[in-house]
């Protein structure tokens, strides 16, 4: 396993590896494109494609073999918070510490960046992943319901 910096030569198998990744949940909750055209699951090329564009974004692949199986991405929200986006792990390869594994990594890399604080937002009635968050040292914060979307959205932090 090795975990690098993607370019947006890796957008396409980027933007695959999260819409594979968050089907699971658009399936488990009903959200289609339709009922939910803003969720991650059904990103496109071209949007994702605008996070290489902005300057305060990082984003890295977990590669098993030279495949992508895994995403996330980190952008500086202020000088010592960082938001922790599209972690993501094929289905094929979860229960196997790949996402604890790319937390860790965040977790290290907001301290070279200089900060103590990633934040992040989930589905709220994902008590799954909410469980595994807090597992992985993350509080929950509160919640938000926003125009457009069917679920709540969650928000945790950890400190690094």
């Amino acid at each position: 396993m090795t975990i690098k910096p993607l370019t947006v030569e890796n957008v396409f198998e980027f933007a695959e590896v999260i819409r594979q990744s968050f089907a699971t949940v658009a399936q488990e909750f009903g959200f289609t494109k339709e009922n939910c055209h803003g969720y991650i699951g059904f990103i496109t090329d071209e949007r994702l494609e605008s996070k290489f564009e902005n300057e305060n974004c990082c984003p890295f692949g977990v590669f098993v073999d030279e495949r992508m199986i895994g995403c996330v991405a980190l952008t500086n929200s202020d000088e010592s918070v960082f938001e922790m986006s599209t972690l993501s792990v094929l289905p094929a390869y979860r229960h196997f510490s790949y996402g604890t594994a790319l937390i860790n990594f965040c977790r290290e890399k907001v301290k070279e960046f200089s900060g103590n604080k990633i934040i992040i937002s989930i589905v709220e009635e994902n008590t799954v992943l909410k469980d595994w968050y807090v597992k992985n040292g993350f509080i929950h914060t509160g919640t938000k319901n926003i125009d457009g979307l069917p679920f709540v959205v969650g928000y945790m932090e950890r400190l690094t």
